[in-house]
């Protein structure tokens, strides 16, 4: 995940393709992590006020605290909480940014946070020790929410926002073998062997929830000369370049649009669901009910292509990931200017 997510330890330890993770720091987030404990933080001083949500400012003289994983999608994403706290008249205190997976998941258990977003795959395989992924985006939420539970953690709705893997090609080989699904990647395996050529991670291509296991559900037996391993930053630029035919990609990752790359579809659903929700501490739900309904809103607005356009102002354009969050929040109305 990726992340702690699906495919590499990365994967699976919540979603991160390497380029993510390395995205420019958030200014004036600094946080220090002691083992799984968190000694700091910073406040959030957004001069944000209630636009769409946060009316009456239903979180007034709430003190909340806000993590996340290190990479840009995560940040962006803690971001957006912590605005949406502000904005509904909460003091905010930001630990986004905490590396690997494992450390914020345990900030909001232990409340040395109150809510982070979470996703469901890396929940159900990775901390919660499932080895099959249920295929159902919304099953895989309930059955990950009522684990967690007794774990302290509530999950809240889950958006459409689904960092999962995929099999990505440039416009040239997508015009030439006019390939939309993973089935037509199986058939043009079969009709023209040469023609399938794929980048991908070394995890993701010894992986049961990977390659051998794309291969198995989809009939294809590729040949070992068809298949390169290497980084995941320099997939991309090798796919958009054409050296593969396919390559291995986040299906949220900024570079598929920048690259104008063309997504095979999982359309026998292969790949685990990894739907980005807000985990909230159970204690501090319950002291601030209305956390929910300032956060519903905005999670129903969080889609792949949200990602992949918010992703990309940080990766490709270099932007900060606090103030592309800022901007989007504004954009849709969520808040406004102080």
């Amino acid at each position: 995940m990726r992340r702690t997510g699906p495919a590499t330890a990365a994967r699976r330890t919540g979603p991160a393709p390497a380029a993510r993770r390395t995205g420019p720091v958030l200014a004036g987030a600094m946080v220090l992590a002691a083992g799984c404990g968190l000694t700091s933080g910073s406040p959030m001083v957004d001069n944000v006020a209630p636009g769409s949500i946060g009316q009456g400012q239903p979180l007034k003289d709430a003190h909340l605290t806000v993590t996340s994983k290190e990479f840009t999608e995560q940040l962006i994403l803690g971001a957006i909480m912590g605005i949406a706290f502000q904005a509904a008249g909460a003091d905010v205190l930001d630990r986004t940014g905490i590396q690997g997976s494992i450390g914020a998941r345990e900030a909001v258990k232990g409340g040395d946070a109150d809510g982070m977003y979470e996703y469901t795959g890396t929940a159900w395989i990775t901390y919660l020790g499932n080895s099959k992924p249920i295929p159902n985006p919304q099953q895989q939420w309930q059955a990950v929410h009522d684990a967690d539970l007794k774990n302290g953690l509530t999950w809240l709705p889950p958006s459409a926002l689904n960092n999962t893997y995929a099999l990505a090609m440039n416009q040239a080989n997508f015009k030439k073998y006019g390939t939309k699904t993973l089935s037509d990647v199986a058939a043009l395996s079969k009709s023209n062997p040469g023609a399938v050529t794929l980048c991908v991670e070394s995890e993701f291509a010894n992986r049961a929830d990977g390659l051998p296991g794309m291969e198995k559900a989809y009939g294809m037996s590729l040949p070992a000369k068809n298949i390169t391993q290497m980084d995941t930053g320099i997939i991309y630029t090798q796919v958009a370049k054409g050296s593969c035919t396919y390559g291995e990609v986040f299906t949220t990752d900024g570079r598929i649009k920048s690259m104008n790359l063309a997504v095979m579809e999982d359309d026998k659903k292969f790949f685990p669901n990894y739907n980005a929700a807000p985990v909230i501490n159970s204690k501090a739900l319950k002291k601030y009910p209305a956390i929910a309904q300032v956060l519903d809103p905005i999670t129903k607005k969080l889609d792949n292509d949200m990602a992949q356009t918010l992703n990309s102002k940080v990766d490709v354009d270099g932007q900060d990931p606090h103030q592309v969050a800022l901007d989007w929040m504004k954009q849709e109305g969520f808040v406004k200017g102080g």
